[in-house]
């Protein structure tokens, strides 16, 4: 009996995280799409392709490479169509793109057709399985992070004595239970809504190349990642604000203690930031 009730117990955890589209894959945070994933640890969006060759084409010709082209172009409509659904900030995605800057979304379908092949497989029938991914970082974030985000003039790192506390070198939000979506450009707010940590924090650089923020789903290992070790500065998120629930409200007493750290605008604006999600 106690074996059943356990198998149930374990059951109903992971039907819980599938309808919220979110699988456990180690510390990764990963959100399940109907074709494909958006892996926010990794920045990366990955999906399938299948082709299945014609079967007048024979066996001696080029069915293979036929079938390889038309299981890349179906990687392609499934990459295109998740970004399409990415979420740059709690009311933005970059489909949004396609009325405002169209010249913008021509270019991301470009940078999609030049998908990195991950996975390849071919079947005895002739049919050939991909896997593809897209980085969101690098050239794709230099494309859909808004332009508010500019380079920052260098910051004087100010050195303590060795009788001052630990220096902090990164953040790390401890965002669990909050049901966060995880975004391109998140938000940490004090509880009088005043920002904390935003795009006005970051240097564009480093926006770019890294993303603003990690994602993880284990704190524990957060604290250890390269990202923001060997010090992190730990702050609980309270709640969320806004219909995008990527918006995350820290106490008062832990955005005085982030905003009084010397150190604190030299991290932030490398964007050394990890949110651990459920």
């Amino acid at each position: 009996m106690r074996k059943q009730l356990s198998f149930v117990l374990t059951l109903l955890f992971l039907m819980t995280l599938s309808v919220f589209g979110y699988t456990d894959n180690s510390i990764e945070v990963i959100e399940q799409k109907e074709k494909g994933s958006v892996n926010w640890s990794r920045g990366v969006v990955q999906a399938k392709g299948i082709g299945i060759p014609l079967p007048k084409i024979p066996e001696n010709s080029n069915a293979r490479t036929v079938a390889l082209t038309d299981a890349k172009l179906n990687a392609f409509r499934i990459i295109l169509e998740i970004i399409r659904e990415l979420r740059i900030n709690g009311t933005t995605v970059v489909g949004d793109y396609e009325i405002q800057e169209p010249a913008i979304m021509s270019k991301i379908e470009n940078m999609v057709k030049s998908a990195k092949v991950v996975k390849k497989e071919y079947l005895t029938d002739g049919t050939v399985k991909i896997e593809m991914e897209v980085n969101l970082r690098g050239g794709f974030a230099q494309l859909v992070l808004p332009n508010d985000i500019k380079p920052l003039d260098s910051i004087t790192f100010v050195t303590m004595d060795k009788t001052s506390s630990p220096v902090f070198t990164g953040l790390v939000v401890d965002a669990k239970g909050l049901g966060v979506r995880p975004v391109m450009v998140p938000r940490i707010l004090d509880e009088n809504n005043q920002e904390v940590y935003g795009s006005a924090f970051v240097s564009r650089e480093y926006a770019v190349q890294q993303g603003m923020s990690g994602y993880a789903r284990n704190l524990k290992e957060s604290l250890n990642n390269q990202r923001v070790a060997d010090h992190p500065l730990v702050v609980k998120g309270l709640k969320t604000l806004g219909p995008g629930r990527s918006e995350i409200v820290i106490s008062n007493a832990d955005a005085s203690k982030l905003r009084s750290t010397s150190e604190s605008l030299y991290f932030m604006k490398k964007c050394r930031v990890i949110i651990v999600v459920d």
